[in-house]
Protein backbone atom coordinates (compact mmCIF):
# COMPACT_ATOMS: atom_id res chain seq x y z
CA UNK A 1 0.00 0.00 0.00
CA UNK A 2 1.67 2.88 -1.42
CA UNK A 3 1.80 6.05 0.76
CA UNK A 4 1.09 8.25 -2.57
CA UNK A 5 -2.35 6.28 -3.25
CA UNK A 6 -3.34 7.81 0.14
CA UNK A 7 -3.09 11.37 -1.30
CA UNK A 8 -5.88 10.41 -4.27
CA UNK A 9 -8.46 9.07 -1.96
CA UNK A 10 -11.33 12.32 -2.19
CA UNK A 11 -11.93 13.18 1.16
CA UNK A 12 -14.80 12.83 3.09
CA UNK A 13 -17.26 15.11 4.91
CA UNK A 14 -15.11 17.67 5.93
CA UNK A 15 -12.80 16.65 5.41
CA UNK A 16 -8.87 17.01 7.51
CA UNK A 17 -8.38 20.64 6.50
CA UNK A 18 -11.37 21.73 7.60
CA UNK A 19 -10.82 19.95 11.18
CA UNK A 20 -7.33 21.35 11.96
CA UNK A 21 -7.16 24.47 12.68
CA UNK A 22 -3.73 26.24 10.96
CA UNK A 23 -4.27 24.95 7.89
CA UNK A 24 -4.18 21.62 5.42
CA UNK A 25 -1.96 18.71 6.45
CA UNK A 26 -1.36 18.65 2.49
CA UNK A 27 0.65 22.41 2.76
CA UNK A 28 4.40 22.18 3.68
CA UNK A 29 4.43 25.71 5.07
CA UNK A 30 5.01 24.50 8.58
CA UNK A 31 6.51 21.51 8.72
CA UNK A 32 9.58 20.84 10.82
CA UNK A 33 11.26 17.61 11.52
CA UNK A 34 11.18 15.69 14.94
CA UNK A 35 13.01 13.01 16.54
CA UNK A 36 11.29 10.18 16.21
CA UNK A 37 11.57 9.34 19.78
CA UNK A 38 9.66 12.67 20.73
CA UNK A 39 6.60 11.68 19.07
CA UNK A 40 3.69 9.08 21.01
CA UNK A 41 0.36 7.69 19.43
CA UNK A 42 -2.36 8.65 21.08
CA UNK A 43 -4.20 5.77 23.53
CA UNK A 44 -7.61 6.83 22.48
CA UNK A 45 -6.69 6.16 18.44
CA UNK A 46 -10.27 4.74 17.14
CA UNK A 47 -7.74 2.43 15.40
CA UNK A 48 -6.51 -1.02 17.19
CA UNK A 49 -4.91 -2.91 14.43
CA UNK A 50 -2.31 -2.80 12.23
CA UNK A 51 -1.79 -5.00 9.00
CA UNK A 52 2.08 -6.14 9.81
CA UNK A 53 2.04 -6.92 6.02
CA UNK A 54 1.06 -3.44 5.23
CA UNK A 55 2.93 -1.92 7.41
CA UNK A 56 6.34 -3.59 6.05
CA UNK A 57 5.48 -2.42 2.45
CA UNK A 58 4.65 0.78 3.73
CA UNK A 59 8.45 1.00 5.61
CA UNK A 60 10.10 0.00 1.77
CA UNK A 61 8.73 3.03 0.17
CA UNK A 62 9.44 5.15 3.08
CA UNK A 63 13.53 3.67 2.63
CA UNK A 64 13.48 4.40 -1.17
CA UNK A 65 11.33 7.70 -1.05
CA UNK A 66 10.93 8.99 2.23
CA UNK A 67 7.73 10.33 4.42
CA UNK A 68 5.90 12.40 1.72
CA UNK A 69 3.16 13.58 3.80
CA UNK A 70 4.08 15.24 7.43
CA UNK A 71 2.35 13.55 10.43
CA UNK A 72 -0.14 15.67 12.49
CA UNK A 73 0.76 16.02 16.01
CA UNK A 74 -0.27 18.35 18.95
CA UNK A 75 1.62 19.49 22.06
CA UNK A 76 0.67 17.95 25.19
CA UNK A 77 2.60 18.05 28.85
CA UNK A 78 4.92 15.13 27.79
CA UNK A 79 5.63 16.10 24.49
CA UNK A 80 4.06 15.36 21.18
CA UNK A 81 1.47 13.08 20.49
CA UNK A 82 0.24 12.07 17.11
CA UNK A 83 -2.91 13.18 15.92
CA UNK A 84 -2.74 11.66 12.30
CA UNK A 85 -0.31 9.33 10.18
CA UNK A 86 0.40 6.51 13.08
CA UNK A 87 0.47 3.78 10.28
CA UNK A 88 3.39 6.24 8.61
CA UNK A 89 4.95 6.80 12.06
CA UNK A 90 5.50 2.82 12.36
CA UNK A 91 6.53 2.19 8.99
CA UNK A 92 9.34 5.13 9.65
CA UNK A 93 10.37 2.93 12.57
CA UNK A 94 10.73 -0.04 10.34
CA UNK A 95 12.87 1.94 7.61
CA UNK A 96 15.26 3.27 10.53
CA UNK A 97 14.32 6.71 10.41
CA UNK A 98 15.32 9.00 13.12
CA UNK A 99 13.34 12.45 12.32
CA UNK A 100 10.16 12.73 10.86
CA UNK A 101 8.40 15.67 9.09
CA UNK A 102 5.48 17.21 11.38
CA UNK A 103 3.13 20.00 11.58
CA UNK A 104 2.08 21.46 14.69
CA UNK A 105 -1.31 21.98 15.65
CA UNK A 106 -3.58 23.19 18.52
CA UNK A 107 -6.33 20.69 18.83
CA UNK A 108 -8.74 19.21 21.70
CA UNK A 109 -8.88 15.93 22.24
CA UNK A 110 -12.38 15.76 20.80
CA UNK A 111 -11.03 16.86 17.43
CA UNK A 112 -7.50 14.72 17.22
CA UNK A 113 -10.22 11.84 17.79
CA UNK A 114 -12.10 13.11 15.07
CA UNK A 115 -9.05 13.83 12.77
CA UNK A 116 -7.88 10.35 13.38
CA UNK A 117 -11.37 8.49 12.69
CA UNK A 118 -11.56 10.60 9.06
CA UNK A 119 -7.65 9.84 8.12
CA UNK A 120 -8.28 5.40 8.91
CA UNK A 121 -12.10 6.11 7.14
CA UNK A 122 -10.44 7.90 4.35
CA UNK A 123 -7.65 5.46 3.96
CA UNK A 124 -10.13 2.37 4.51
CA UNK A 125 -7.58 1.65 7.35
CA UNK A 126 -10.17 0.64 10.26
CA UNK A 127 -12.23 -3.18 10.32
CA UNK A 128 -16.22 -3.24 10.42
CA UNK A 129 -15.89 -3.37 14.56
CA UNK A 130 -13.05 -0.57 15.02
CA UNK A 131 -15.17 1.60 12.47
CA UNK A 132 -18.51 0.66 14.61
CA UNK A 133 -16.78 1.41 17.53
CA UNK A 134 -15.45 4.79 17.10
CA UNK A 135 -18.94 5.96 15.46
CA UNK A 136 -20.09 4.98 19.27
CA UNK A 137 -17.74 7.23 20.93
CA UNK A 138 -18.36 9.99 18.59
CA UNK A 139 -22.50 9.61 19.76
CA UNK A 140 -21.71 9.16 23.10
CA UNK A 141 -18.97 11.13 24.04
CA UNK A 142 -19.28 14.13 21.71
CA UNK A 143 -22.77 14.47 21.74
CA UNK A 144 -23.42 14.06 17.84
CA UNK A 145 -26.48 12.12 16.13
CA UNK A 146 -26.25 9.72 14.22
CA UNK A 147 -27.18 11.75 11.13
CA UNK A 148 -24.40 14.41 12.51
CA UNK A 149 -22.26 11.90 12.58
CA UNK A 150 -23.07 10.29 8.80
CA UNK A 151 -22.23 14.23 7.73
CA UNK A 152 -19.02 14.43 9.35
CA UNK A 153 -17.88 10.98 7.80
CA UNK A 154 -19.28 11.42 4.66
CA UNK A 155 -21.42 8.31 4.19
CA UNK A 156 -25.59 7.94 4.92
CA UNK A 157 -27.16 7.84 7.98
CA UNK A 158 -28.22 3.71 7.29
CA UNK A 159 -24.55 3.11 6.45
CA UNK A 160 -23.47 4.87 10.24
CA UNK A 161 -26.56 2.58 11.76
CA UNK A 162 -25.78 -0.72 10.17
CA UNK A 163 -22.29 -0.49 11.35
CA UNK A 164 -23.09 0.63 15.19
CA UNK A 165 -25.81 -2.55 14.59
CA UNK A 166 -22.33 -4.79 14.60
CA UNK A 167 -21.71 -3.97 18.15
CA UNK A 168 -24.88 -5.99 18.85
CA UNK A 169 -22.90 -9.47 18.44
CA UNK A 170 -21.55 -11.11 20.87
CA UNK A 171 -17.50 -10.30 21.49
CA UNK A 172 -16.02 -14.12 19.95
CA UNK A 173 -18.26 -13.05 16.81
CA UNK A 174 -16.67 -9.72 16.65
CA UNK A 175 -12.82 -11.00 17.34
CA UNK A 176 -14.25 -13.12 13.82
CA UNK A 177 -15.34 -10.22 12.23
CA UNK A 178 -12.08 -8.44 13.20
CA UNK A 179 -10.02 -11.46 12.06
CA UNK A 180 -11.35 -11.38 8.92
CA UNK A 181 -12.71 -15.07 9.68
CA UNK A 182 -16.63 -12.98 9.23
CA UNK A 183 -17.12 -10.66 6.46
CA UNK A 184 -19.40 -7.36 7.11
CA UNK A 185 -22.35 -9.39 4.76
CA UNK A 186 -21.84 -12.33 7.36
CA UNK A 187 -22.20 -10.13 10.16
CA UNK A 188 -25.27 -8.24 8.74
CA UNK A 189 -26.84 -11.45 7.96
CA UNK A 190 -26.20 -13.02 11.69
CA UNK A 191 -27.65 -9.84 13.25
CA UNK A 192 -30.89 -11.14 12.10
CA UNK A 193 -30.63 -14.31 14.82
CA UNK A 194 -32.36 -13.10 18.31
CA UNK A 195 -31.58 -15.88 20.28
CA UNK A 196 -27.76 -16.02 21.48
CA UNK A 197 -27.38 -19.71 21.43
CA UNK A 198 -28.44 -20.12 18.32
CA UNK A 199 -26.57 -17.00 16.91
CA UNK A 200 -22.73 -18.71 18.08
CA UNK A 201 -23.83 -21.82 16.49
CA UNK A 202 -24.83 -20.10 13.26
CA UNK A 203 -21.48 -18.36 13.34
CA UNK A 204 -19.18 -21.50 14.30
CA UNK A 205 -20.94 -23.23 10.46
CA UNK A 206 -20.48 -20.24 9.03
CA UNK A 207 -16.78 -20.23 9.84
CA UNK A 208 -16.37 -23.92 9.62
CA UNK A 209 -17.87 -25.08 6.06
CA UNK A 210 -17.16 -21.15 4.80
CA UNK A 211 -20.43 -20.72 3.95
CA UNK A 212 -21.36 -17.59 1.17
CA UNK A 213 -23.33 -14.43 2.51
CA UNK A 214 -26.14 -15.59 0.80
CA UNK A 215 -26.33 -19.33 2.31
CA UNK A 216 -25.94 -17.53 5.77
CA UNK A 217 -28.78 -16.16 4.96
CA UNK A 218 -30.77 -19.17 4.13
CA UNK A 219 -29.41 -20.70 7.41
CA UNK A 220 -30.75 -17.69 8.95
CA UNK A 221 -34.39 -18.35 7.69
CA UNK A 222 -34.21 -21.94 8.48
CA UNK A 223 -33.76 -20.77 11.90
CA UNK A 224 -36.21 -18.26 12.33
CA UNK A 225 -38.93 -21.02 10.81
CA UNK A 226 -37.92 -23.52 13.38
CA UNK A 227 -38.72 -21.26 16.41
CA UNK A 228 -42.06 -20.21 14.52
CA UNK A 229 -44.17 -23.55 16.27
CA UNK A 230 -42.35 -22.63 19.08
CA UNK A 231 -44.09 -19.06 19.03
CA UNK A 232 -47.50 -20.37 18.56
CA UNK A 233 -47.71 -22.73 20.92
CA UNK A 234 -46.43 -20.09 23.38
CA UNK A 235 -49.47 -17.98 22.56
CA UNK A 236 -51.90 -19.91 24.91
CA UNK A 237 -49.21 -20.01 27.86
CA UNK A 238 -48.78 -15.66 27.22
CA UNK A 239 -52.54 -15.60 27.24
CA UNK A 240 -52.48 -17.26 30.62
CA UNK A 241 -50.09 -15.01 31.99
CA UNK A 242 -51.88 -12.21 31.43
CA UNK A 243 -54.54 -13.29 33.21
CA UNK A 244 -52.30 -14.25 36.36
CA UNK A 245 -50.84 -10.82 36.32
CA UNK A 246 -54.15 -9.14 36.52
CA UNK A 247 -55.62 -11.07 38.74
CA UNK A 248 -52.48 -10.20 41.35
CA UNK A 249 -52.88 -6.54 40.31
CA UNK A 250 -56.39 -6.74 41.58
CA UNK A 251 -55.08 -8.86 44.64
CA UNK A 252 -52.11 -6.52 45.88
CA UNK A 253 -54.14 -2.69 44.26
CA UNK A 254 -50.53 -2.11 42.69
CA UNK A 255 -49.23 -1.92 39.19
CA UNK A 256 -47.52 -5.38 38.47
CA UNK A 257 -45.53 -5.94 35.42
CA UNK A 258 -44.51 -9.16 33.61
CA UNK A 259 -41.45 -8.88 31.64
CA UNK A 260 -41.03 -13.26 29.97
CA UNK A 261 -38.11 -13.68 27.94
CA UNK A 262 -39.24 -17.37 26.61
CA UNK A 263 -39.99 -19.00 30.02
CA UNK A 264 -37.72 -17.22 31.57
CA UNK A 265 -38.23 -12.96 32.79
CA UNK A 266 -38.60 -10.77 35.65
CA UNK A 267 -41.93 -9.46 37.71
CA UNK A 268 -42.07 -5.97 38.52
CA UNK A 269 -44.03 -4.74 41.35
CA UNK A 270 -44.25 -0.86 41.71
CA UNK A 271 -45.29 0.41 44.98
CA UNK A 272 -45.56 4.60 45.67
CA UNK A 273 -44.55 4.76 49.42
CA UNK A 274 -43.12 2.59 51.98
CA UNK A 275 -46.29 2.41 53.77
CA UNK A 276 -47.72 0.87 50.56
CA UNK A 277 -44.49 -1.34 49.94
CA UNK A 278 -45.24 -2.92 53.78
CA UNK A 279 -49.12 -3.62 52.85
CA UNK A 280 -48.01 -5.65 49.27
CA UNK A 281 -45.39 -7.41 51.33
CA UNK A 282 -48.15 -8.36 53.93
CA UNK A 283 -50.43 -9.29 51.19
CA UNK A 284 -47.64 -11.64 49.55
CA UNK A 285 -46.32 -13.15 52.57
CA UNK A 286 -49.92 -13.80 54.10
CA UNK A 287 -49.53 -11.73 57.31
Amino acid sequence: MMESKALKRPALGRGLGALIPGGSPSERKGVMNLGIEEIRPDRSQPRRHFDEAHIEELAESIRSKGVLLPLIVRRDSEGYVLVAGERRWRAAQKAGLRELPVMVREVTGKEAFEIALIENIQREDLNPIEEAGAYRRLIEEHGLTQEELAARVGKDRSTVANALRLLRLPEPIQRAVVSGELSMGHARALLAIHDEGDLRKAAEKVIAEALSVRAVESLVQRLKSKRQPQRRRDGDGGAQLRHLVEKLQRKLSVKVQLKDKGGSGTLEIRYGSLAELDRVLAAILGE
